[in-house]
């Protein structure tokens, strides 16, 4: 019933049209698309009740991350929901009003000339200092998924006992980046006022929890990415003659689309296994994880690229919508290293 609700909304209110015009406009999401989707109960679908969440659990988020692959969503879903819902936990006050659409959130850990990966220690130059009571932090981060469309950041700092996680107000700045559906950018702090959500004895712990949940958020996006990509083949293949027959009659069409076809299976098999680990807390998260982000990202690639060259020399012009899905799964793809960074996961998880 989710995917359902889900699948017929977004193509209701985000149209690839509308989708297109989103990205070009530079404007990065619409903000009435974001408060009926906090209407709904999206946002806050594994919050808390007493977070004013619906206190499901990622599983249930797993289908709408997919479903908003598929539909390319424009707007901080990933960074709100997938990176920062975690953080929120010791602020329901903050979490609530995320939940009710108020505020939205993106993770900024990155740093010149380091950290960049959340697989990398923190030893951060952005730093937080106690003031009157609270937290003030001064830095820069770069790398901010939707950093010039949300209103808070969930930030990464050093303190004098050691990294923490803070809650601050920011203007970020977007930058020129590939998918425009889903642009990178930088924010500074000076002085800013924050609130400690993970003190030094949290944070490692719940920066990996983020981890998982966002590298597994991304494997079901991709599988979304991958499913569209494929959608897309198939109804061309249908629709496009050659010669007198429609192309995917012929094998150098159809086995692509095939291939496709199992790739997508394969990816969604191994997302889901992997969010019900992060759901479950199982033991096996961080391997499942890593099999999923890894496959998963690649075989959306895979997929742009074969329905690109399904569809021809259509496929590679700037009004067909492939080009944004390609970008997306390009975006996928490179988030916190490419396919070869998560199978060093599986491989010392097997060969310890």
């Amino acid at each position: 019933m989710l995917r359902s609700e889900a699948r017929s909304w977004l193509e209701s209110k985000l149209p690839s049209e509308r989708v297109a015009e989103i990205a070009d406009s530079g404007a990065g999401w619409d903000a009435d698309v974001w408060a009926q989707m906090a209407a709904l109960g999206w946002i806050g679908l594994s919050a808390p009740p007493e977070a004013g969440g619906a206190g499901m659990t990622f599983l249930e988020e797993a289908v709408l991350f997919e479903e908003f692959g598929r539909a390319l969503f424009p707007g901080p879903f990933f960074s709100t929901v997938g990176l920062c819902l975690p953080a929120l936990e010791a602020a329901p006050e903050l979490c609530g009003r995320a939940a009710a659409g108020e505020i939205t959130l993106a993770l900024a850990w990155a740093e010149r000339p380091g950290p960049l990966t959340l697989f990398e220690p923190g030893d951060y130059g952005t730093k937080a200092v106690r003031a009157d009571g609270g937290w003030t932090l001064t830095g820069e981060k770069i790398l901010v998924p939707d950093a010039g469309v949300v209103s808070h950041f969930v930030v990464a700092a050093g303190t004098a006992e050691g990294p923490g996680l803070f809650v601050a107000e920011g203007a970020g700045e977007r930058s020129s980046t590939m998918d425009s559906t889903r642009a990178f950018g930088s924010v500074r702090f000076d002085d800013a006022s924050a609130v400690m959500v993970a003190g030094p004895q949290e944070f490692g712990g719940l920066l990996g929890r983020i981890r998982l949940r966002a590298h597994c958020a991304l494997a079901l996006e991709a599988v979304g990415v991958a499913e569209a990509a494929l959608v897309m083949a198939v109804d061309h293949s249908k629709t496009r003659s050659q010669f007198g027959r429609p192309i995917g009659a012929y094998q150098a069409v159809s086995h692509q689309v095939a291939d496709t076809y199992m790739d997508v299976e394969l990816a969604r098999s191994l997302a889901y296994w992997a969010a019900w680990c992060v759901a479950e807390a199982d033991p096996g998260a961080p391997a499942a994880v890593a099999a999923a982000k890894s496959f998963a990202a690649e075989a959306a690639v895979r997929a742009c690229e074969r329905s690109t060259q399904v569809h021809g020399g259509m496929g590679f012009t700037w009004e067909h919508m492939l080009h944004r899905y390609y970008k997306r799964a390009q975006w996928i793809d490179a988030f916190d290293g490419y396919g070869h960074a998560h199978r060093t996961v599986i491989a010392d998880s097997l060969l310890p």
